[in-house]
């Protein structure tokens, strides 16, 4: 199955195939919530079960969660309460996404898609983004082939976001990452470089 169809995650997330799911907020993202000076609006893609909402929504900030597999939409929702409107059943690539946003949160939707996709995603992302606002969150670093998730080389990354500057970047520390990452996720944000 293509990892670019929704049938491919909607399958996994009915069989409860989730290794991805960190079942909370990664600390790194609370380290970064507390330190940020300000907020606005967010968007959160392939939100998955949407733990993230809450904690952005906690610190001011107004997210929009999306993701195109409806179980993992269903999912969210339930994870969520009250919060549930914050989550849409969306395709990243298309239609109207409520933009520009102050910012994009990042975890294990990059490392979904196949390499190929990534110059369609790093597009997308510029797009919706305000001027000088930013790509923030957990990127998944490597060399292996198979996946997903297909992780990412410097190289790669920097080429992918040439439009951007990279004004954080630090290793995550395995015992804060799941199995399927250890040892290879980084925190990185990437600011959108006015045009």
């Amino acid at each position: 199955m293509d990892s670019t169809e929704s049938d491919f995650w909607e399958q996994r997330y009915l069989s409860g195939r989730t290794p991805w799911d960190f079942q909370g907020v990664p600390p790194p993202l609370l380290d970064y919530l507390r330190k940020a000076s300000g907020a606005g609006s967010v968007l959160i893609p392939g939100c998955g079960s949407g733990y993230e909402v809450k904690a952005f929504h906690e610190c001011g900030w107004r997210p929009l969660a999306i993701d195109f597999s409806p179980a993992a939409v269903r999912r969210a929702r339930e994870v969520l309460g009250l919060l549930a409107p914050a989550v849409r059943q969306a395709d990243f690539f298309a239609g109207s996404l409520d933009c520009p946003y102050d910012l994009i949160y990042e975890r294990t939707f990059l490392c979904s898609l196949p390499p190929e996709r990534w110059p369609d995603y790093a597009t997308r992302i510029a797009q919706l983004l305000r001027p000088g606002g930013a790509l923030t969150g957990i990127f998944y670093y490597g060399t292996d082939p198979e996946g997903p998730p297909f992780p990412i080389r410097e190289d790669e990354a920097r080429a992918l976001f040439e439009a951007f500057e990279l004004i954080e970047d630090y290793a995550i520390p395995a015992d804060q990452s799941l199995p399927l990452f250890a040892g290879h996720e980084r925190w990185q944000t990437w600011r959108l470089t006015p045009r």
